[in-house]
């Protein structure tokens, strides 16, 4: 059921692939990854609802679907994360909260345009090695419902590629407790950066699991890989 919410594992749109994987802690996850195609560009959302197991995974799917109801309304990342972010605080319901990394790509043009609501800075690795964080935004959802969003923008080249992880990526800890951290996900990226976008994802994702062994998962992992080709 989540993963019929969430993107098939690897879509094209134009030059651009889009590979991506979710990992649960326990049974249900409280990540998610969207690509949903609509008339101004596609729209990528990789979520993170804090907690773990059936406490979280119950908010997936409503968070997902506020996503999708504000994307019908509107293409700003700024304005579909500031129009979830009201919804999750006038909910009398106790709502956990969510960290988000929205993005608006035009396929034709390469450009992107992004909000993160308290989420881990995304990775542009470019081709010629350089590399940016992507972290324009705000804060958390659910914290306040006056908070203010703003979006970045960015264009994505040939050969370009841009990395969206949860924090169960860089947060995964080896038998004596140390954390993969932002440098070796940074490294991981760089070995791999000539294969395709799944190669891409197989590999962090390989990685992260042999530096934790046989260590169990301490949070749920979600990684996203758009890669722009020369096709």
């Amino acid at each position: 059921m989540h993963r019929r919410l969430c993107a098939p594992r690897l879509v094209r749109h134009g030059d651009f692939e889009i590979a991506s994987e979710i990992f649960a802690v326990r049974h249900l996850p409280g990540d998610f990854f969207t690509v949903e195609e609509t008339s101004n560009g596609v729209i990528l959302a990789l979520g993170d609802i804090c907690g773990k197991g059936l406490a979280a995974g119950m908010w997936t799917t409503h968070l997902v679907g506020l996503v999708g109801a504000h994307v019908a309304l509107t293409s700003e990342p700024e304005a579909i994360v500031g129009s979830v972010n009201r919804d999750l605080c006038r909910m009398k319901a106790a709502t956990p909260l969510a960290s988000l990394f929205l993005a608006k790509l035009d396929p034709a043009t390469g450009m992107l345009n992004y909000c993160s609501a308290g989420h881990p800075p995304a990775l542009l690795l470019r081709a010629s090695g350089k590399l940016e964080l992507l972290s324009e935004g705000g804060m958390l959802l659910g914290v306040l419902p006056a908070a203010s969003y703003v979006s970045g923008c960015v264009e994505l080249g040939i050969d370009d590629m841009l990395m969206i992880y949860s924090d169960g990526i860089t947060e995964s800890l080896n038998s004596t407790g140390e954390e993969f951290g932002y440098a070796r996900l940074e490294a991981q990226l760089r070995r791999a950066q000539t294969g395709p976008a799944d190669a891409v994802l197989f590999s962090v994702l390989g990685a992260v699991q042999d530096f934790a062994a046989a260590r169990p998962l301490v949070d749920d992992m979600s990684l996203a890989i758009i890669r722009r080709d020369r096709f």
